[in-house]
């Protein structure tokens, strides 16, 4: 039997796009919460959010911006954010979700290689200027036309605009659900990170067929603590739930346990998302037990390997016994396998579930393109409604991801059993995943490059009991210089995100090499283990 799975499904993909979705649950369920932003004491229903989207969307018409345009949107869980994801779908104009970790470098490099002409930003986050970055940005970018900044007077005006029903639903008929509406930045293997370009229909199935596997209904109250920039938020997030007439709940701008847990109690939440490092941050909370989850029957772990253990603890303690586990890729828009909420809890714990509905999933050889044997393991791929179009104006690297047959190639190191579950052993590409973030060593690398006294550099994961991974950079210096770790860290501070400065740095001589002349990045990572006592880290089972 060959690792081969399709998610034979009975329900029909939607054939609409995001508005049109959002315009039927309207109609379906008018007065049901749609959205609480409980730090911004913002509570509204689905015909008010309706309004506010519609409002916002005339106001983009009337500035200008129509079908096809890109704007970017800078910022944390915010109603603004929302505001503007749903306004743009409406009028066909493509949005660019902007990590809120981005510096100025980042920034200008998504900016301009995606040509938008807005972007919409929070003023600042965590003492971070961004209005400053953004106008820095702006100087060597002459095709961002305009920046409009969440609470201020320009925002305020474009946000009331008087709503144009009539307008909109003339544009609605000549948008097509095929048509590109998202662009999302991955990090690249060659220091430039790729835009994962989406279309309604990939996101917008992706999101409803996950909120049909979680059971979701109007009677539902989501609490989603993690990341809008990202699909885990953006889609699994916001558009299961309004494909579903649920309600989102934002805890705060940026993940805080005792914010997520108080959301859940308070709003009665009935699903809650995160990666693995928040729930274990919730668990271990002091005031944990202060708070009754007794609403909680479902959720999503899911961005990084998620440990048996966390898993087992979250279904006895927190008591959410129907929680999954996602799988997949910001190409996948995002999930191609998902763990079904009636499953064993070793199904649940112990693998990343079945292919989703409508997808097609297999395992293959990396040497040949064969597909393996049931329980061999290989390189996992994904096909149907859920691959991208493409990596945003990148044909060559769109191609390298995408073969003829629109197998999408992961790059992942995969297993599939008897019953089409899969396990994830490994990955063939040289990728770390910390803490739900996927991070490419070659951009670090390429970074750290320039600065004066570093001659080589090689930057691997090594195991993290809190993260999964972090980041380890072995440093080769140049000769008559000296740099200390402390020299390395300001000069990446502010200049590349957080979550890429390596926790570990290591200073040698020379970098373990075959015969050929590459570097052996599995002996560092073995060396590594060892001198830095992880052993114990690796040992933790995770599905």
């Amino acid at each position: 039997m060959l690792s081969y799975a399709h998610g034979a499904c009975d329900e029909a993909l939607l054939g609409e796009t995001i508005g049109e979705n959002l315009e039927r649950t309207i109609a379906r369920v008018p007065d049901a919460e749609a959205l609480v932003c409980r730090h911004q004491d913002i509570r509204c229903t689905y015909s008010e959010f309706g309004e506010r989207v519609d409002r916002l969307a005339s106001g983009m018409l009337e500035a200008g911006l129509g079908k096809g345009d890109r704007v970017a949107v800078w910022g944390p869980n915010v109603a603004e954010w929302t505001l503007t994801q749903y306004a743009t779908a409406r009028l066909g104009v493509i949005l660019v979700n902007i990590n809120p970790a981005y510096r100025l470098s980042e920034l200008q490099y998504a900016l301009g290689q995606s040509g938008c002409r807005w972007i919409f930003s929070v003023q600042e986050l965590k003492g971070a200027d961004f209005r400053a970055m953004v106008q820095e940005a702006s100087s060597e970018l002459p095709g961002l036309e305009r920046a409009v900044f969440f609470g201020t007077p320009e925002w305020e005006e474009l946000a009331d605009t008087v709503p144009s029903p009539d307008v909109l639903r003339r544009l609605a008929v000549e948008l097509d659900f095929d048509e590109e509406i998202n662009i999302q930045y991955t990090s690249g293997t060659t220091g430039f990170p790729k835009g994962a370009t989406l279309t309604h229909h990939n996101i917008l199935n992706n999101g409803y067929f996950t909120g049909e596997l979680l059971g979701y209904s109007e009677r539902d109250r989501v609490c989603v603590p993690v990341p809008l920039y990202h699909c885990f938020g953006m889609v699994l997030g916001n558009l299961a739930c309004t494909s579903r007439g649920a309600c989102i709940v934002y805890p705060a701008e940026t993940f805080d346990p005792e914010a997520t847990l108080e959301a859940c109690a308070q709003e009665k939440c009935t699903s809650v998302y995160g990666v693995p490092t928040m729930f274990i941050a919730e668990l271990d909370h002091e005031r944990f037990a202060e708070f009754d989850l007794s609403s909680l029957r479902t959720g999503i772990m899911a961005g990084s390997p998620c440990p048996i253990e966390v898993m087992k603890r979250v279904s006895s303690e927190m008591g959410v016994r129907e929680m999954s586990i996602a799988f997949g890729m910001t190409e996948t828009s995002p999930v191609s396998t998902f763990v079904r909420r009636d499953d064993t809890l070793d199904n649940r714990c112990g693998t990343v579930g079945q292919a989703m509905p409508h997808a097609e999933i297999k395992v293959i050889d990396p040497s040949n393109g064969r597909i393996q044997p049931r329980g061999e393991p290989g390189e996992f791929c994904a096909r149907g409604y859920l691959v991208m179009r493409g990596y945003w104006n990148d044909r060559e690297r769109t191609d390298e991801a995408i073969d003829s047959g629109r197998w999408m190639h992961t790059g992942d190191l995969a297993a599939m059993d008897e019953n089409g579950y899969v396990r994830v052993v490994g990955r063939i590409k040289d990728m770390v995943i910390r803490g739900g973030e996927n991070i490419y060593p070659r951009e670090i690398e390429e970074f750290m490059y320039s600065h004066p006294s570093v001659a080589d550099v090689q930057v691997i994961g090594v195991p993290d009991e809190r993260y999964g991974e972090e980041l380890m950079a072995w440093i080769i210096p140049r000769p008559g210089t000296s740099v200390s770790e402390e020299a390395m860290r300001e000069f990446c501070r502010n200049r590349i995100a957080h979550y890429k400065i390596p926790r570990y740095m290591k200073f040698v001589d020379s970098f373990p090499m075959t015969v050929t002349g590459k570097v052996q990045k599995f002996k560092m990572r073995e060396t590594a283990i060892e001198e830095l006592g992880l052993g114990e880290v690796v040992a933790v089972a995770t599905a």
